[in-house]
C-alpha cells in the first residue's frame, strides 16, 4: 500500500512544470471567452457550504474508563464511504459538502435541513464505532497514547517519497512534501508554539466552514468579491474559535504567557505558515478585483505547488481542467470559483473561507446564510463599505485573528461614516444581511432567526473563542496545570456540543 502511494506520488512528480504552466493559460483564456459568451451566467444566485470535521473517542474506544476523555481519532476509511463524508487531508477529518440550492426561504432551510440530516445519520453510524465528530475550529486532546506532536511529525520514506503516516491517502496531499519547491521543513508559526514537520500534516489541526455564493452575472463577480473582502474581517471576528493548541506544542513559557500572547483564531496562522513555506505565498488576504478576467488570470499565474497530472473527461470543466487543479491549490481567504459539468451548470461563485467550523449547525447555518444575505444587499444598496481602503479591510481581518470581537474592527456604516463602535458596527451588518435575505424571499421573522445567534455573541461580547479561554482561566484558578485545563475545557466543549449540536446554538451556552 504504501509502495503503491509512493509510485502515484512519483508518477504525479513526473509531470513536466512548463507545459502544466503553459495549458493553464490556455486553459484560461478558455475560461475567458465562455466568459465573454455569458456561459457562466445564472438566472439567480445559488448558496453551497462545505463542513469539516475531525472525529474524537467516544465510549467504545475510550482511552480510559472515562467515556469523555475525547482523544482525537482516526476514522476508519470504509466508515467514511458509508456515511457519505469526504475524506479531508487527516485520517481523524471528515468534510461534508451540501447540494447547492437557490438563494431563498426554500433553498436555506433546504441547506440547513440537509446538514442536520446527513449530520445526525452520520452521528449514529459513527457513535456504533465508538467514534464522535466534532465541529470545532483547532483540535487539542491528540490520539490516547501519542502525544500531538508525535501525531503530527511521523513520517514514512518509501522509494524517496516522505509520506505522513496520519495522512489520507491522496495523492496530492503527499506531493506537497515532496515536490521541488517543496520546504524540507514545514513549520506553524504561532506566539509560543513550536512545531515542524517534513510534511503538511500539521495543517490538519485546523476545520472550518465554507459558505459559497453564486453570482447570477459573472461579470459583477469583482464587487460581491470586494465586499466579501470588507465583511471578511468583522464575520471572522464573531467567528474566532480556536484559541488553543494541544499543550504539548506550546514551549515552556508558563500559562500566563501562553494566554496573553495568545491569538483568538489560530487557524489562520496555522493555514498561512504551513503553506506558505519556502518562496510560495498560497495563503493570503487577497487584494481587490478588478474584473472578473483578473480573477481568472491570478488562478493561472498562481505559484503552482505540484504539477498534477490531469485525467480526461467529458464534461464542461473539463475544457480547462488543468486551471482546476491550479485552483486546488490556489488558497485565499476569499476566492473565486469557476467550474460546472454542463454548459448549463456553468457557474461563477465566491468561496468564503475565514470562518472556523463553529459549535452547532446553526451557528454554521447563521454565517453561511449572513454571508448570502450580505452579498445579496450590500451590491444592490451600493453600501459604502467598499470605500474603505483595502489595507484597512486586511488589517482588520488580522486583527481579529488576533483578538476577536476585542479587535477593534473598522467598518464603513451605511451613512457613510466609518466607525469602531461594536454595536454600529454589527447593527449595520446584521441589516444588510437580514435586507439580503427577505429581499431574497425569507419573511423578516425568519432572515431574523438565521442571524439570530450572530446577534447572541455582540450581544454578550462572547465568541467561542472567549468561551474557552474563559474556561481555561477557570480551571488554572482551581489549580489545574495548564496541560489539563485545556483538556477539561475540551471535553467541556464536546460535551455542551453533544447538547446543542443539531437542534441548538452557541447562545445556549452562555
Amino acid at each position: 500500500m504504501t509502495e503503491d502511494l509512493a509510485a502515484s506520488v512519483r508518477d504525479a512528480l513526473a509531470v513536466d512544470p512548463e507545459e502544466f504552466e503553459a495549458q493553464a493559460r490556455r486553459d484560461a483564456e478558455v475560461v475567458k471567452s465562455e466568459l465573454r459568451d455569458g456561459t457562466f451566467d445564472n438566472h439567480q444566485s445559488i448558496v453551497g457550504l462545505e463542513y469539516e470535521f475531525y472525529a474524537v473517542a467516544d465510549g467504545r474506544w475510550a482511552a480510559s474508563d472515562d467515556a469523555g476523555v475525547y482523544a482525537l481519532m482516526r476514522v476508519p476509511r470504509r466508515l467514511l464511504d458509508l456515511i457519505g463524508f469526504e475524506k479531508e487531508l487527516g485520517l481523524h477529518n471528515a468534510e461534508m459538502t451540501t447540494s447547492p440550492q437557490p438563494l431563498n426561504a426554500d433553498g436555506l432551510r433546504a441547506q440547513e435541513s440537509e446538514v442536520r440530516a446527513r449530520l445526525g445519520a452520520a452521528l449514529d453510524c459513527t457513535g456504533a464505532e465508538g467514534i464522535r465528530l466534532v465541529s470545532d475550529g483547532l483540535w487539542t486532546i491528540p490520539p490516547a497514547g501519542e502525544t500531538a506532536r508525535e501525531y503530527l511529525t511521523d513520517s514514512v520514506e518509501a522509494d524517496g517519497i516522505r509520506m505522513a503516516a496520519n495522512m489520507s491517502g491522496a495523492v496530492r496531499y503527499h506531493a506537497m512534501a515532496n515536490g521541488p519547491a517543496s520546504p524540507e521543513q514545514l513549520t506553524v508559526e504561532a506566539p509560543n508554539v513550536t512545531l515542524s514537520a517534513d510534511t503538511v500534516m500539521p495543517e490538519s489541526l485546523i476545520t472550518s466552514i465554507q459558505p459559497h455564493y453564486q453570482v447570477a452575472h459573472a461579470a459583477d463577480l469583482p464587487t460581491y468579491f470586494n465586499y466579501a473582502l470588507r465583511v471578511a474581517g468583522p464575520l471572522l471576528a464573531l467567528g474566532a474559535n480556536s484559541p488553543f493548541f494541544p499543550p504539548d506544542l506550546y514551549d515552556d513559557v508558563g500559562a500566563q504567557k501562553i494566554l496573553a500572547d495568545g491569538y483568538a483564531e489560530n487557524r489562520i496562522l496555522v493555514f498561512e505558515s504551513v503553506l506558505n513555506a519556502g518562496e510560495m505565498e498560497k495563503v493570503c488576504f487577497p487584494d481587490d478585483l478588478e474584473s472578473v478576467e483578473q480573477a481568472v488570470d491570478r488562478v493561472a499565474s498562481d505559484a503552482t505547488m505540484v504539477p498534477m497530472p490531469v485525467p480526461e473527461g467529458n464534461r464542461f470543466d473539463d475544457e480547462f481542467a488543468t486551471l482546476r487543479r491550479k485552483h486546488g491549490t490556489y488558497w485565499r481567504w476569499v476566492r473565486p470559483v469557476f467550474d460546472g459539468a454542463s454548459r448549463s451548470s456553468a457557474n461563477a461563485r465566491i468561496e468564503f473561507r475565514p470562518i472556523a467550523a463553529q459549535p452547532t449547525v446553526r451557528d454554521s447555518i447563521a454565517f453561511q446564510a449572513t454571508v448570502a444575505g450580505l452579498m445579496e444587499s450590500l451590491p444592490r444598496r451600493r453600501h459604502p463599505a467598499t470605500d474603505q481602503a483595502w489595507s484597512t479591510a486586511r488589517e482588520n481581518f488580522y486583527a481579529a485573528m488576533r483578538d476577536g470581537l476585542d479587535s477593534g474592527q473598522r467598518w464603513i456604516c451605511n451613512d457613510g461614516v466609518e466607525t469602531m463602535d461594536v454595536a454600529r458596527v454589527y447593527e449595520d451588518i446584521f441589516a444588510h444581511a437580514v435586507d439580503g435575505l427577505t429581499a431574497a424571499g425569507c419573511s423578516e421573522a425568519e432572515a431574523e432567526r438565521y442571524v439570530d445567534p450572530l446577534r447572541a455573541r455582540v450581544e454578550h461580547r462572547t465568541t467561542p473563542a472567549d468561551w474557552k479561554v474563559e474556561r481555561v482561566r477557570e480551571y488554572l484558578a482551581d489549580g489545574a496545570s495548564f496541560a489539563d485545563a485545556v483538556a477539561s475545557m475540551q471535553r467541556d466543549y464536546v460535551r455542551k456540543q453533544r447538547e446543542t449540536l443539531l437542534d441548538g446554538s452557541f447562545a445556549d451556552w452562555l
